[in-house]
């Protein structure tokens, strides 16, 4: 337990008592949430620097604290689940990167960060296993404290005492008292010892980080693999049979898709992208498998110079093929409306070219599976980093206001059910919206709709549920078109039409 000692265990300790008591202050008590996460974030980020001298002096764990400090402020900014797990992941890595030598690769290092965080379910147990274990082989600091114990009654007791006098005496010192309020046991008591044992065992996951080897190791990804089926001539025969059929189909999309040739009888631009676009990738994820098992380097069939151009035919093929699925996507938009999924498809697609040309690359330069997992891991979290700071929501709704038929008279309909489901997101849209020359029905569903979702944002900040972004957003509309000071009911449904009361009744 000497060792405990040395690395400053009872600072640890203080640090996660101040954090539990932060945290209690801020989300029990105050009842906040959203953005507040984020700023608890960083300071649990800060206390890590101040309690682990190794991360300081690790450039590799500074840097993931930068990240984890810029996902706490993509919380402030706009408290979204995916800056939650891309924080906990960076202050993970920064807690645990000064224990290893080097950084191996990204699945050696997904196993250990979900070792730590369950071993950390179990951190404060084990320590305290360990510190009454020291207790028990020091006999002479228990017979101290047998020894002090009997010591500290009298001036204990009698301070008591002339405390009870002096408040008794002093309206000063009997305010003081009267202001204290001690925790009774009731439901709350124990919901609130919950909420702290939680938020203790957190901290204490982070102060003392529990290291652990990986389960697996990383796959070789080199040399023959022995598979039924799979030789020299029967992967060279499925090469030139997928690049003829990849063929025509590319040959198809060039045609019709990219506006080459005009399209069959009776069949529209978007009919034809959105049978495609999903379905391709799926192609090409397939495509991407079948190099990684039956091309892997130093491989018969990969050591063959006619394979090795036919799998870069293929891959640039399959890199047609997600290109087209993408203007699939666009055309499917252009000709319906843009949602946040269909935005995450895009930045999925593209990530699927990237790891098909990374694929490529490997087969050609030798290079190990590790890099290609810690190559595939870097470009996804360079993307979603910068996900995590785009407000996804408001760039769907103020496309399909600015695309809606109802104002250019070209683009999809209107769905104004989507837009409040966007919720906040919506807002400013929506104001743009309600600014332009519309239909007078539709400008009264419009205005109906924006003031619930401004008057649901306001009610938001005010129960607690703080973002930079949600204020911002109140305050440009409030300048914009004014307050909203009482809810419009339930009197309509998501697109502004007035309920039938006779439909409700029956």
């Amino acid at each position: 337990m000497s060792a405990v000692y040395r690395h400053g265990f009872w600072f640890k300790l203080v640090l996660a008592a101040a954090l539990a008591w932060l945290a209690d202050r801020v989300f029990y008590q105050g009842g906040h949430s959203h953005g507040w996460l984020g700023l608890f974030g960083a300071a649990l980020a800060v206390a890590a620097v101040l309690a682990l001298p190794a991360l300081r002096r690790d450039r590799r764990a500074l840097a993931a604290l930068m990240v984890a400090l810029a996902m706490a402020g993509a919380m402030a900014i706009d408290a979204t689940i995916l800056a939650f797990v891309l924080f906990w992941v960076a202050l993970g890595l920064a807690i645990l990167l000064p224990g290893t030598a080097r950084f191996d690769d990204g699945w050696r290092w997904a196993q250990r960060l979900f070792a730590h965080g369950f071993k950390a379910l179990f951190g404060p147990l084990i320590d305290l296993f360990k510190l009454a274990r020291s207790h028990r082989r020091k006999p002479q600091s228990v017979a101290g404290l047998r020894r002090t114990l009997p010591a500290l009654v009298l001036p204990l007791t009698g301070s008591a005492v002339i405390l009870l006098l002096f408040a008794s005496a002093n309206p000063v010192i009997e305010q003081f008292f009267a202001s204290l309020s001690l925790p009774f046991p009731d439901d709350t008591l124990f919901e609130r010892l919950f909420f702290w044992t939680f938020v203790a065992v957190v901290t204490w996951g982070v102060l003392r980080p529990r290291r652990s080897r990986p389960f697996f190791g990383t796959f070789d990804g080199s040399g023959d693999l022995a598979l039924p089926g799979v030789s020299p001539t029967s992967v060279l025969l499925s090469l030139l049979a997928f690049n003829l059929i990849f063929v025509v189909q590319n040959a198809m999309d060039l045609a019709w898709l990219w506006g080459l040739v005009p399209l069959p009888q009776g069949m529209t631009l978007a009919d034809y992208a959105h049978r495609g676009a999903y379905p391709l990738v799926a192609t090409a994820l397939l495509a991407a498998l079948f190099v990684l098992v039956t091309l892997r380097p130093g491989s018969q069939t990969a050591a063959s110079p006619l394979v090795r151009r036919l799998v870069m035919l293929w891959i640039a093929q399959n890199v047609v093929l997600v290109a087209s699925a993408m203007l699939r996507l666009y055309d499917y938009i252009d000709a319906y409306s843009l949602t946040r999924l269909r935005i995450a498809a895009f930045a999925w697609m593209g990530l699927v070219a990237l790891g098909l040309g990374l694929i490529l690359w490997r087969l050609l330069k030798q290079k190990s599976a590790a890099w290609l997992i810690n190559a595939n891991c870097g470009a996804a979290a360079l993307l979603l980093c910068a996900y995590a700071f785009i407000d996804t929501g408001a760039i769907a709704a103020q496309w399909n206001v600015r695309h809606a038929r109802e104002v250019d008279g070209s683009g999809a309909v209107l769905d104004l059910c989507y837009l409040a489901e966007l919720g906040p997101s919506a807002l400013l849209p929506l104001i743009e919206l309600e600014q332009r020359p519309l239909d007078p029905m539709l400008h009264q569903r419009v205005k109906l709709l924006r003031t619930q979702v401004q008057y649901r944002q306001g009610q938001i900040l005010t129960e607690g549920g703080w973002t930079w972004l949600g204020q911002q957003r109140l305050a440009q509309a409030e300048r914009r078109v004014g307050p909203v000071q009482t809810y419009p009911g339930e009197r309509y449904d998501c697109s502004g039409v007035p309920y039938d009361p006779a439909a409700k009744a029956g």
